[in-house]
This record gives C-alpha cells, structure tokens and sequence, in this order.
C-alpha cells in the first residue's frame, strides 16, 4: 500500500509533465524500498507500458500529440530499446546506479537549455515535415538516441524525447509534452520485453507500482494546459535532477 500510494503521487507529477517517469521509480524503489536496481529498471520499463498509455490516451483528449511524429520516433526507439537492454545488463550495480544519475541530471541540464536560455519556441513548419526524407532522418534520429538510453540505463528519457521534439522536431512545449508520452509507450514496452527475457522482473512489483502511476498519470495529464508555461517548464527541468538526487544517495 505504501508503494502504490507513493506511485500515485509520482503518477500525477509525471502524468502533468508528460513524462514515462522511468528515472524516477527506479530512484525510488532502489533507494527507500531495497529493490535490486535490474530488477527495478525491468519492471519500471514494463509499468511504463500501461502509465504512458494511461496518459497518452489523456493527452490525445487534450489535442496535445502529433501521431505522425510520435509513431515514427516510437518505433525507431523500441528497436534501440531493446538492443540497450540487453547491454544493461552487463553493467556492474554500482556503476549502473552512477550512470542513470549522470543521465537524469544530463537530460535536465539539456532542457534547461532549450527551454530558458533559447529566447523562442517554434512551431512546426507542416510543409518541413511533409518532406518524408529529412522528417524520416530527423524522427529516426531522436528515436534512436531515446531508444538507446532507455534501454541501456532504464529510464523513459522523457527528457531527451521532449527535447528532440522541441528542436528537431520543432513541437510546441504542450505538444512536445503530450506527444512524448505517445513515444515512451513502444520504447518502454520493448526494453521492459528484454529485461524480462532476462529475467529481471517482478510481477507483484509491477502492479504495486501500476496502480498507483496510472490513475495519477491520468489525472497529472488534465493540469498541463491550465497552470502557466513557467511552471511547466520548471517542473520538467526539476523531475529529472530530484530522481539523479534520489539514485546518488545509495
């Protein structure tokens, strides 16, 4: 109970952000619940599956996700996906506990870049990405970096999505939001696939961790396009650095 009513709370900050929020519930279950940390990077990836499609769904109702962008960056990112999760698990305990927290603090530093220090966020320019060759390459290209990283360290990279939808790809932040939550939802489901082939993965956790970050990603979802911009961009920038935090304290 203490578990789910911990990933409630998690769900609706992650749900209001557009994040998969893989980062954060590996920190959490490793750190204050003593869960081995392969075990965690399995089963958070595999929550994701069902969290990311709670909230996608919310998103779409809000008219935040482009479906083109987020397939094609999706299935892109699901082969990496998979091929970084059987390279994770090579990775000493210890050391794998370092390198999320790198990557965590990587991606907000990355954020806080594009979303405070670059003065203007443009749309996307539609006739730019009606051109398959250079949207194919540039789509192919986020999902690839996305899909590696998620695999390998098991977080969603919520942020280096968001941010590669925001400069590559050139979405608005709610729409960056919205659509990230579209593309975790193939990138979680093949690397949670390949955590379990190897046998890194606990079911009990996972619906523990279930039912508290879907009802709270569903509802974290409704508060994207009524607080003001500042907010959500600080919010986003913040989530990544606080679960880093949480992973170092180990």
């Amino acid at each position: 109970m203490i578990i789910t009513l911990t990933m409630f709370l998690i769900g609706i900050l992650l749900g209001f952000i557009g994040a998969g929020g893989s980062g954060f519930i590996i920190a959490l279950l490793t750190v204050v619940f003593g869960v081995s940390i392969h075990t965690a990077l399995g089963t958070s990836l595999a929550a994701m599956v069902f969290t990311t499609m709670s909230g996608a769904y919310s998103h779409y109702r809000q008219g935040n996700i482009d479906l083109k962008v987020g397939i094609t960056v999706g299935v892109f990112g699901a082969i990496l996906s998979y091929l970084g999760s059987k390279i994770a698990v090579w990775i000493p305990v210890h050391s794998l506990h370092f390198l999320t927290a790198g990557m965590l603090f990587l991606s907000a530093i990355m954020l806080m870049i594009r979303l405070f220090i670059v003065n203007r966020l443009k749309e996307t320019n539609k006739g730019e990405t009606k051109s398959t060759g250079s949207f194919l390459f540039r789509a192919a290209a986020v999902g690839i970096v996305s899909g590696i990283l998620s695999g390998t360290f098991g977080i969603g990279s919520a942020p280096f999505i968001q941010l590669g939808l925001l400069m590559v790809l050139g979405l608005s932040v709610q729409k960056s939001v919205g659509t990230t939550m579209l593309v975790i939802l193939p990138i979680a489901m093949a690397g949670g696939t390949g955590y379990y082939f190897e046998g890194y993965f606990d079911v009990l956790l996972l619906v523990q961790v279930l039912t508290g970050t879907m009802i709270g990603s569903y509802i974290g979802a409704k508060f994207t396009n009524s607080v003001p911009l500042l907010i959500l961009k600080s919010a986003m920038v913040l989530t990544p650095i606080m679960a880093g935090a949480i992973l170092l304290i180990r």
